[in-house]
């Protein structure tokens, strides 16, 4: 049964420079237990997919319309005040930098104890117990001892783990996670990722990826949705994205992971030029002026945005090229090239 689901999302920001059209026309559905990956370039709209379902931008002048439901109930046009109790309960952020996101001036037992107090009617040594109970679930050392730390004694893998600790504290139904192992060395990036399917198996629950490291949602998710200019460009299973791409920019996010089956000497395949500005995404389909296939399709590509269609087993794909076109593009020329012998 369907526990998130996001139907034609848009989130504008107007500026001195015209309107910031961030997120534009974004759906998708997530059910219970299951995992999410949202992928693509900084600039693409993925964080500010996450806020907008968190009710966060409320303030800040977006004009926001659309539907996102969670468990049955819409949130964009639910009273801000009504979202906010829903935060913490019901679904959960673990935030891109814990030193930002986490208050210096609080120990991280008190923060986490406070999270937990919002919405349970507990003493302050019962709300204690359970922090330091969370500390140590999430692989902190001595938690007894940490939970009156500050967040600056923290190295940036604990802080992860006293960050994900906070957003686990009221057992959230849907936890969105930011980029949750960026500037962590590999080795803590293994732990957390651990981490976050244990307790994913444990409660049962809605988990969200953001990120731009495409080895981080093939670890996790079941489903991958690719966004570029505030669009989805492809979206199906973890088979699919990997095995099946259809949309060049997928292509392009593959070819410059590094890969451990690849000879080292070998560079990696960036996407030339840069994402465009959100001011103004170029006409027709936004991805045109950086894909190398975008005249195969003659004007199209530069006039027409094209449609997200279903080309087999709910895979998406918004693409002018002819599937047939797609398909023998990726086996004959992206395929060999990406997948060594």
């Amino acid at each position: 049964m369907t526990f998130l689901e996001v139907k034609d999302l848009r989130v504008h920001f107007p500026t001195d420079d015209g309107l910031v059209k961030s997120v534009d026309g974004l759906s998708f559905s997530l059910e219970r237990g299951k995992t999410l990956g949202i992928v693509g370039e900084s600039g693409s709209g993925k964080s500010v997919t996450s806020l907008a379902i968190l009710g966060l931008h409320h303030g800040s002048g977006a004009k926001i319309s659309g539907e996102i439901w969670l468990d049955g109930e819409e949130l964009i046009n639910a009273p801000p005040e009504h979202v906010r109790g829903l935060r913490g309960k019901k679904m959960a952020m673990i935030f891109q930098d814990p030193l930002s996101a986490m208050h210096p001036f609080y120990t991280v037992g008190h923060q986490i104890m406070e999270a937990y107090r919002i919405h349970n009617d507990v003493s302050k040594s019962v709300a204690r117990k359970h922090a330091i109970d969370l500390l140590g679930r999430v692989g902190i050392p001595e938690p007894a001892k940490r939970v009156d730390d500050y967040p600056h004694h923290f190295s940036g893998g604990m802080r992860q783990r006293a960050m994900i600790a906070m957003a686990l504290a009221c057992d959230p139904e849907l936890l969105i996670a930011d980029e949750p192992t960026t500037a962590l060395d590999v080795t803590v990036q293994a732990q957390i990722l651990d981490l976050m399917r244990d307790l994913q198996r444990e409660f049962n629950s809605a988990l969200i990826i953001i990120t731009h490291d495409l080895g981080v949602v093939a670890e996790l998710s079941d489903d991958i949705l690719v966004m570029y200019a505030g669009k989805c460009v492809e979206r199906g299973t973890v088979e699919d994205v990997f095995y099946r791409p259809e949309h060049p920019y997928t292509w392009g996010l593959l070819g410059s992971m590094p890969r451990l089956d690849r000879e080292p000497t070998e560079r990696l395949l960036p996407i030339k030029g840069t994402p465009p500005s959100l001011i103004n995404v170029p006409p027709g389909c936004a991805f045109h002026p950086r894909c190398p296939y975008a005249e195969r399709t003659g004007d199209k590509a530069q006039t027409e945005v094209p449609e997200l269609t279903e080309t087999e087993g709910g895979h998406l794909v918004r693409c002018h090229l002819p599937r047939a076109e797609r398909r023998s593009l990726w086996e004959n020329e992206i395929k060999p090239v990406l997948e060594p012998q």
